[in-house]
């Protein structure tokens, strides 16, 4: 007898767990049938799956509100079609704006449903009066941090710590490489919003430092061909297109990472990748001055760098809202250029924190936790 399961992943990490995760069903499950919204990675596995990603990874409360509509209509399309289908599972990556409201739709309208989280979400930094909720209405928290799994487990809900899907997929990527020396890796983030803020600050920054350094050279890894159009964009505004100073691949981070003397990385799951393959890195973070000053109100911890976070002391630099500007960006990565015990020190604690990630076989054993609910 066929299982039905309906997975929903709304940004491009999220699309890469889901599609391992998928995989890794398939193995347990044979018989298992996928529908739901991922990217092009979860696609390939499953042609139920349409991919909406490019345009659901919208980061910051003013940015959601400006796409509410578009938003709405997604949720609307996506519980009928769930409805309709009446899954054994639902599945739910990451991407918590989203996938907790719908957690709850679907939890009244198909009770008989089991809802499963992967890639719990940080509600721990941000609002941890959620977690009661969540209690109640998931039936499963699959958590990648190890110290979540307290937090979650205390409030009722059964929760297994994975391990995180990252150490796999990265062991996939590795490449045996010497790194370039004076390569600066920009990592700008895979959304637009995300590129078209931090971008323009990576962009000015090498153009200072190739007026003091014109030996150093600069690579900016774009998650889409879209991403990269806009990406040049910048740099033709910027003066330095001529010059090859910055050259743009798409889909290139990881080998980026492995290359680079050093990097700046946009915060989020890519300071994880960057840490696990030995970057040293400067992490950079913008949003709307009202998404700042409401995340200032809600956020309840010291640092936003998940890899400080995981570490619980500052690992790496952030440079975060008004800091993240050319000068302090050209001050700390001409440090990690030019000090090359600085940048051993910081190679080897980041190598450190990440291998607190846990084990291989994250996937296999989150799709094996899933597998029981059809037992």
């Amino acid at each position: 007898m066929s299982q039905s399961i309906y997975i929903v992943a709304g940004e491009v990490s999220g699309d890469t767990h889901g599609a391992c995760l998928m995989s890794a069903l398939q193995e347990q499950l044979p018989e298992v049938v996928f529908h739901g919204a991922g990217g092009p990675e979860m696609q390939a596995v499953s042609e139920h799956v349409t991919n909406w990603v490019e345009d659901a990874a919208v980061m910051g409360i003013v940015e959601v509100l400006k796409h509410y509509k578009w938003f709405k209509q997604r949720f609307d399309e996506m519980l009928r079609e769930l409805v309709a289908l009446k899954p054994d599972v639902l599945v739910l990556i990451d991407y918590p704006g989203f996938n907790l409201r719908f957690a709850t739709a679907v939890r009244e309208q198909l009770p008989d449903t089991k809802i499963v989280y992967y890639i719990s979400p940080q509600v721990w930094a941000w609002n941890k009066g959620r977690i009661p909720k969540m209690a109640a209405t998931l039936d499963l928290m699959l958590c990648i941090f190890p110290f979540e799994q307290e937090i979650f487990q205390s409030a009722g809900l059964k929760t297994v710590f994975t391990g995180h899907p990252l150490v796999d997929e990265l062991e996939e990527k590795k490449i045996d490489v010497p790194r370039e020396d004076g390569l600066v890796g920009l990592f700008p983030g895979s959304r637009e919003r995300e590129v078209a803020r931090l971008f323009p600050l990576m962009v000015e920054t090498a153009r200072r430092m190739h007026v003091h350094h014109p030996e150093w050279t600069y690579e900016a890894a774009a998650a889409s061909e879209k991403l990269a159009a806009s990406m040049r964009e910048i740099v033709q505004k910027s003066g330095l297109a001529d010059t090859g100073v910055i050259k743009i691949g798409t889909g290139t981070s990881h080998a980026l990472m492995q290359r680079a003397t050093c990097g700046v990385v946009a915060s989020g799951t890519a300071t994880l990748e960057a840490a696990a393959l030995g970057l040293p890195y400067c992490l950079v973070y913008k949003v709307a001055w009202p998404t700042w000053v409401m995340g200032k109100l809600l956020v309840k911890v010291d640092f936003i760098g998940l890899v400080n976070i995981l570490a619980g002391e500052k690992v790496v630099d952030e440079l975060i809202q008004t800091e993240a500007e050319p000068h302090n960006l050209e001050l700390c990565l001409t440090t990690l250029l030019k000090d090359e015990s600085a940048r051993e020190t910081l190679r080897a604690r980041l190598l450190d924190t990440a291998s607190r990630l846990g084990e291989p076989g994250a996937h296999d054993r989150a799709a094996a936790e899933i597998a029981k609910l059809f037992v």
